[in-house]
Parts: C-alpha cells; sequence; structure tokens
C-alpha cells in the first residue's frame, strides 16, 4: 500500500501554530514519524495561509526535504503553489494533489506534470460537479487516464482518486467508491488507486471505525494508495494484515516484520 502521510496540512489545528511560527524542528519531527511509521509520502498543504500559500509551500519543501528523503505530495489546488513547490523539490519523485477533469483546472495543472516529471492523483469531478453514481466516476476517470497519457503521462504516475464523500450524507457514497475502484482496476490494472480515507466518515461518532471498515473494503476493490495518518497503529496495522488476507503480502513475509518490529497493534 502507497500511503501518503496527511499530517502536514494547515487545517489541523494542531499543526498550523508550528508552520505559523516557521517551527522547523516540530515540521521536521513530524515528517520523521510519518515517514518512520510507513508513510511512502509525504504531504504538505499549506492552503490555510491564503496570503503567503505558495512562500510557505517552498518553506515546507524546504524544510521537510532537508531531513528526509521521501518523495513529497504537493497539495493545492492552486498551480502557482504546486509549481513553486515543485520548483523547490530536490526529493524523488514528486506527487500532484491534485488535478480534476475540469477544464480549467485541468488545463492550469497537466503542464506542470511534464515539466517535473511528477506522478498525480487526479480526482473524478468534472465541470458538472460532483459525480453522484459509479459509472458517472467511472466515465470521469477514463477522461482523465486518456488525457494524462495523451501528454505523456505514464500510467503507473497516475493515482485514481474516486471522490469519497461522506456516507453521512448519502448511504450510497460508500459503495459508489468501491466500485468505481474496482472498474477503474479492471479496465486499467496499471493505475494506482488513491484516496483521503477520512472523507467517508465526516460527520459521524466513532469515525476511526467507519476508516476502518471503509479501509479494507477499498483494499479489496483494488485500492493500493491511500492519504492518512500512519501514526495511527491501528489504521497501519489494518493495511499491513489487509495484504496478508487479500495475497498481496506473499507467505505473510511483511506482517511476520512488522509484527517482530512492533509494529503491529493487536
Amino acid at each position: 500500500m502507497i500511503i501518503v502521510g496527511e499530517k502536514l496540512n494547515s487545517t489541523l489545528k494542531a499543526v498550523r501554530p508550528a508552520m505559523e511560527s516557521r517551527n522547523e524542528q516540530e515540521i521536521i519531527d513530524l515528517a520523521k514519524r510519518q515517514y518512520e511509521a510507513g508513510a511512502s509520502y509525504i504531504d504538505l498543504n499549506a492552503g490555510m495561509f491564503h496570503d503567503n500559500e505558495a512562500e510557505m509551500m517552498e518553506w515546507l519543501v524546504n524544510t521537510v526535504q532537508g531531513a528526509i528523503d521521501a518523495p513529497l505530495t504537493i497539495d493545492s489546488p492552486d498551480p502557482e503553489v504546486i509549481r513553486r513547490g515543485l520548483k523547490a523539490n530536490k526529493n524523488p519523485k514528486p506527487m500532484i494533489n491534485s488535478i480534476t477533469a475540469e477544464t480549467e483546472r485541468f488545463a492550469k495543472m497537466a503542464p506542470l506534470l511534464t515539466e517535473f516529471d511528477a506522478s498525480v492523483i487526479a480526482l473524478c469531478m468534472d465541470d458538472s460537479g460532483m459525480p453522484e453514481t459509479a459509472d458517472e466516476r467511472f466515465k470521469i476517470a477514463e477522461t482523465l487516464i486518456e488525457n494524462l497519457t495523451k501528454l505523456g503521462v505514464k500510467l503507473g504516475d497516475i493515482y485514481i482518486d474516486p471522490l469519497i464523500r461522506p456516507v453521512s450524507t448519502g448511504s450510497h457514497y460508500g459503495i459508489a467508491a468501491l466500485d468505481t475502484m474496482a472498474n477503474v482496476k479492471k479496465k486499467f490494472p496499471e493505475v494506482h488507486i488513491m484516496c483521503g480515507l477520512s472523507n467517508v466518515s465526516f460527520g459521524v461518532p466513532a469515525r476511526k471505525l467507519i476508516n476502518q471498515a471503509f479501509l479494507v473494503s477499498a483494499m479489496y476493490a483494488g485500492m493500493d494508495g491511500a492519504i492518512l495518518d500512519p501514526l495511527d497503529k491501528t489504521l497501519m496495522s489494518l493495511i499491513y494484515a489487509g495484504e496478508a488476507v487479500l495475497g498481496i503480502d506473499k507467505y505473510c513475509m511483511n506482517w511476520l516484520k512488522k509484527h517482530r518490529e512492533g509494529a503491529i497493534e493487536a
């Protein structure tokens, strides 16, 4: 499973003060802890700093890459912020979070992919808004994949996000996302599936349980990437268990390794 560590996000009340005060050590510590806990990428989001988001993104990139060599996910809807982050990046192949099939956003974001040889999270949303059904999402995914590959983006560098909407606002949203994952994986096996896991539980109590149930279901549907909190030991343990049960972890070798390391929470 490709894990994008979500903790360095300016929308989180516990993290924003460290960004505001440019507390390098606190930012570095949180990046390191996520990486050591199993994050494949470290997501960087400075969206709450409306007046100087690009400058803050550049500072975050420089701060984090000076401490760890993990690839970074540059997270913003603003192409200029993305460009500033990618330009500062010296770590391995970065990821853009995210592009959509919306005409204007795609046109502005797409050139950055080839200019900086970045992989990309492609969100199933277009000019008609947020899709309701799995069929609508799959058609948008097909459009995104077609247009991205025309630009020269490799299938393995595309991470389709089926648009996770809260099950509290629509009982069908969970299964719609799962069916989209399965359909994309069936037609485009080289394409990755990535989502912001916690979106599914917004607005309900005991959110972690909903997230855990959705995680295991999504892994079965073909999801091989998730934006989540790698410091949540229970969630990470479920990922390792899911990989063992689904035959991804051959002979449970990684499960045994993680258990010996004390990374499994029983």
